[in-house]
């Protein structure tokens, strides 16, 4: 039941944050949007950093369930919220439903899930709930690489309306940005999950501590997204702050490396706001650039497929991490005590072990090892990012279909007198042309029966 209505919840979930987007985008133009998706991320930050608390509470003072019985009315408030305040669309006609539903991308859907579900399971649990050279995980990855084939083709061949058209991956740019966004997925939901697992297993914090211990990462990534949303709304460049970004970020998940044992809180707290700004210079502005690198009409599909593949490099990251995290501890285990990476999540509990106090030492040891081997595991991960920017050109806030208009007079005699000017130029005669012009959706159009009057007078000098 559990993993049932998690997967209900999850894909509320991703269409809430994809349509918020997609609903800013339609709202405010390109040259602002920079400004407000900043305010939107400094809201993720900020329930980033009061989740974490409300969490630890509820695991310290009730239990688990609690939390969800606190969760499932503060999104009925939301959607209230939203059913009286979201500007309702003008549409000239009634849409018809039933033709939209039966283009929706069933197939792609079904076969889509299946491989994600099929190959991250074994990948979660190999090496540690079950070998890699058994008959199960044999049997899941190669039908999920089969599942993930078939999406290929259903997306590329079949799909009306597919769920991520693979002609978006023809424009380098996009490309590497939508890559982007499944590498930093990847390696911001492992920190972000890991690092408390860390600070509780390996420092013996309590929960409360290490959600304060994780406060930095959202408190600056808060801050750096409205900061970066002003100055690319107000400069109209998002290059150097995606730069910026994945360096900071690069930076601090390379440091996070060096944490051990003896770290202290202040190093701990300094690094993580190093990474926080990283965080808060990439999530909205990868999403700014990506609309300014598409045309109008990919914009949905776009926003869609980034913050899929953003939540898919995150459930990859996870899976990843959870098999780095048990297998790593497994080695560094002391002799008697490898039981203990059965669950590699759970407190080791000292006083039902029985350890002695240099085993107590060795076993924080092996924890803090595993943890590091994560941190170093998500490195190259966000250095490919940082290498991706070398591809990516500040192209402005300009869609590539918003084409430029000449420069028009604002005095229209002054266009008309040039126009007569230029055909008194070309015939040699002012009666040899007369102009015709107007006006209309403000543009300057304008036509010439030139050719009529020069015949007309070629004719009367033959005669």
């Amino acid at each position: 039941m559990l993993y049932v209505f998690r997967g209900f919840a999850g894909v509320a979930n991703g269409g809430i944050t994809s349509l918020s987007m997609m609903i800013v985008s339609d709202v405010v133009t390109l040259k602002d949007r920079g400004k407000y998706q900043g305010i939107l991320g400094s809201c993720v930050g900020l329930g980033n950093m009061v989740g974490p608390f409300a969490a630890a509470a509820f695991v310290e003072h009730s239990t688990w369930r609690g939390l969800f019985w606190v969760i499932s009315p503060l999104a009925a408030v939301c959607g209230v919220v939203c059913f009286f305040t979201l500007p309702v669309p003008k549409v000239t006609s009634k849409p018809d439903y039933r033709a939209v539903c039966k283009k929706i991308d069933y197939w792609g859907i079904l076969a889509g899930s299946a491989a994600i579900i099929l190959i991250l399971i074994p990948v979660s649990g190999g090496g540690s709930y079950f070998a890699w050279d058994s008959a199960m995980v044999i049997a899941m990855l190669v039908v999920g690489g089969c599942c993930m084939l078939s999406f290929l083709f259903i997306e590329y061949r079949i799909a009306l309306l597919p769920m991520m058209p693979l002609s978006l991956f023809t424009s380098a740019p996009i490309c590497v940005m939508l890559l982007q966004n499944f590498f930093f997925g990847l390696v911001y939901y492992s920190q972000l999950y890991y690092l408390p697992l860390f600070f509780q297993n390996a420092r013996g914090m309590s929960p409360i501590l290490s959600a304060a211990l994780v406060l930095p990462i959202p408190c600056a990534q808060m801050t750096a997204s409205i900061l970066s949303g002003q100055y690319i709304s107000r400069l109209e460049r998002y290059g150097e702050v995606i730069w910026s970004g994945f360096f900071l970020w690069t930076l601090g998940a390379g440091l996070t490396c060096m944490f051990d044992l003896n770290t202290s809180i202040a190093a701990i707290a300094i690094i993580l706001v190093i990474q926080g700004i990283g965080v808060g210079f990439v999530f909205q502005p990868t999403l700014v650039a990506l609309q300014a690198h598409c045309t109008k009409a990919q914009r949905a599909v776009v926003i869609s497929n980034r913050n899929f593949l953003r939540s898919l490099g995150g459930a990859v990251g996870l899976a990843i991490s959870a098999a780095v995290l048990q297998n790593s501890l497994k080695k560094a285990l002391p002799p008697g005590f490898t039981s203990l990476a059965l669950s590699s999540y759970s407190t080791p509990d000292f006083d039902t072990l029985g350890a002695s106090p240099t085993q107590m030492h060795e076993i924080l040891q092996a924890y803090a090892h595993a943890s590091r081997t994560v941190f170093i595991m998500n490195v190259p991960f966000i250095g490919l990012c940082l290498l991706g920017c070398l591809l990516i050109k500040d192209r402005g806030l300009q869609r590539p279909d918003e084409v430029q208009e000449p420069v028009k007079s604002q005095d229209r005699s002054e266009d008309r007198e040039a126009i007569e000017a230029q055909a008194e130029k070309d015939v040699g005669t002012e009666e040899a042309m007369q102009v015709d012009w107007w006006y209309k959706d403000e543009e300057v159009e304008w036509k010439t029966r030139g050719q009529q009057n020069f015949n007309s007078v070629g004719q009367s000098l033959g005669d």
